[in-house]
């Protein structure tokens, strides 16, 4: 693999596979709670639209982190296959090698520093205020 050594490689797999089985006890803890501890029949219980609308809110907020979750797992998988293939740190976009410092902090980054910032441009929670 493009400039990653095998000991390098090796540590890389080790992180993924670690926070791989971090992600999905997470998600396994959150959906056991979330089996446990209904939201609606909590919103069902509630006394006033006050409680309502926090009921909602902490349903809204334990959806949102597990959709975190299952896209962070997702990613994951995708940086295994990228291993299994060969072009594992290897930009998605400009085909040049992912640093090991970044792979390092991230290590299911599929873009360059570059190429993520120039995305997340293009593509993160864009919009400006036009007012």
């Amino acid at each position: 693999m493009p400039g990653l050594s095998p000991a390098q490689l090796k540590e890389l797999r080790q992180r993924l596979q670690q926070r791989y089985t971090e992600v999905r006890e997470e998600v396994r803890r959150e959906l056991l709670a979330a089996d446990e501890e209904r939201y609606i029949d909590l919103a069902g219980r509630v006394h006033d639209s006050g409680e309502e609308s926090v009921a909602d809110l902490l349903a809204d907020l334990d959806m949102a982190r597990l959709d975190r979750q299952i896209n962070e797992i997702r990613r994951i998988e995708a940086a295994f296959r990228r291993l299994d293939v060969g072009n594992y740190g290897v930009c998605h976009d400009c085909d040049c090698d992912i640093s090991y410092e970044r792979l390092r902090s991230q290590p299911y980054a599929e873009r360059c520093v570059d190429c993520q910032s120039q995305y997340e441009k293009e593509y993160g929670q864009g919009g400006s205020a036009s007012l």
